[in-house]
């Protein structure tokens, strides 16, 4: 059941339905680069225990922390589609931009300015070394979605992110959305 369509910048990465990987587990992971070197991405839906004002002291952010993956998971980054705000971050596709200004940032959210239905959290990050990621395409352990409204990406409701995004490939992937998580419960 290979992929219809190859991974780029800005695509999601949809984990097969009985992937064992328990960082990739049923997860949604939106790539911000990928490149002949490597690839680099934040899972959208795996979201911790953790608010940003816990990881930042003085901050009042209570913006909920996604883990990222299983890479650095000792740094916090952020994806956000607020660039006419922040004037900064990288472009991964038409509207949503990886990183910026963390000040301006800052001041954003302390003056109520930004909603988090703009911006998301990770601590870590998935990466994938040169043609890691092709061989597992092969492996069949991942499906890429190119064409998807880019809110999705800030959905609030990240238990069923997975399956929406699964049905959104099309009826050829439609029924993998109503596989049980473990094989042996069918």
């Amino acid at each position: 059941m290979l992929s219809p369509v190859k991974p780029r910048k800005g695509s999601l990465l949809v984990s097969e339905p009985f992937m064992l990987d328990p960082n990739f587990k049923r997860s949604v992971v939106l790539l911000t680069e990928f490149e002949e070197q490597g690839a680099i991405g934040f899972v959208l839906n795996q979201r911790s225990d953790m608010l940003v004002s816990d990881l930042i002291p003085d901050s009042a952010c209570s913006f909920p922390v996604f883990i990222g993956g299983p890479v650095a998971n000792d740094t916090l980054h952020f994806i956000h589609s607020a660039y006419e705000k922040l004037n900064s971050g990288i472009e991964i596709m038409d509207g949503v931009y990886w990183g910026g200004n963390f000040e301006a940032l800052q001041i954003l959210i302390n003056n109520n300015q930004i909603d988090s239905s703009e911006i998301k959290f990770f601590i870590g990050y998935s990466g994938w070394a040169e043609e890691q990621l092709e061989g597992e395409l092969e492996q069949n352990s991942w499906l890429v979605a190119s064409k998807f409204n880019s809110e999705v990406i800030f959905v609030e409701d990240e238990e069923n992110l997975w399956r929406e995004v699964v049905i959104g490939l099309g009826p050829k992937y439609a029924h993998i959305a109503n596989f049980p998580e473990n094989p042996q419960w069918n």
